[in-house]
């Protein structure tokens, strides 16, 4: 009698991991932007009282993959603080309820652009549903679900690490072949230059040679 209602419950919990895969936190921003050369970005996030926030930023591109980083409160106070900084992490409990802000400065920067991923999480992850909302003692099945939900989030956290990663040496690998395009064309264009120089030279050298001639047979 008990197998038609496990069967519901399995169904539940299944379609309850589909709704909430990437869903990690309460609130969460991710995003990747472009952070010109010479100015400062900056955004903001509306946080409540006591909740635990997660900033994680990683600069997958542009000149020496540094940049300046501050996040305030939303009392204009400073509680984080990095510079020319290329990734890092940051957990903190806000105190008091507010718009925090945080921004990126690549001012030091006059030429280079840089490519910024920012995720900011605010509060914890939401429980799911008719699983983790009973106090009584979860079934295998349950146990199971939190498991997978668990090593899914793990999975969408090591994709974006790799996306990075991959960005990253895409990037590079970018540059060098623009590099030895430039240098390649630089080349030949000298060995051009050289060949023509020395084309001219020969043809002046031989047009003497025959004006001296012409003029040794006048005078006999």
């Amino acid at each position: 009698m008990q197998l038609p209602a496990l069967r519901w419950r399995y169904a539940f919990a299944c379609l309850a991991l589909l709704f909430f895969i990437g869903c990690r936190t309460g609130e969460a921003v991710e995003f990747t932007f472009d952070l010109a050369d010479n100015s400062e970005d900056c955004f903001f996030e509306e946080v409540r009282r006591n909740t635990t926030c997660y900033l994680e930023f990683q600069v997958s591109a542009g000149g020496q993959l540094d940049v300046d980083v501050t996040l305030t409160n939303p009392h204009g106070k400073v509680i984080y603080e990095q510079q020319r900084a290329t990734f890092d992490s940051h957990q903190f409990n806000a105190e008091a309820t507010g718009v925090y802000k945080v921004c990126f400065s690549n001012q030091f920067s006059s030429f280079s652009h840089k490519i910024v991923y920012v995720d900011f999480q605010v509060g914890d992850e939401p429980a799911l549903p008719g699983i983790d909302e009973h106090a009584t003692v979860l079934t295998q099945m349950e146990t199971s679900s939190q498991s997978i939900h668990k090593s899914l989030n793990d999975i969408l956290d090591a994709q974006t690490h790799h996306r990075l990663s991959e960005s990253k040496g895409r990037k590079r690998a970018e540059d060098l072949n623009e590099a030895v395009m430039m240098w390649s064309a630089l080349e030949t264009g000298i060995v051009l230059l050289i060949g023509f120089g020395q084309i001219l030279i020969l043809r002046n050298f031989f047009a003497n040679r025959k004006t001296g001639d012409s003029r040794y047979s006048q005078l006999r």
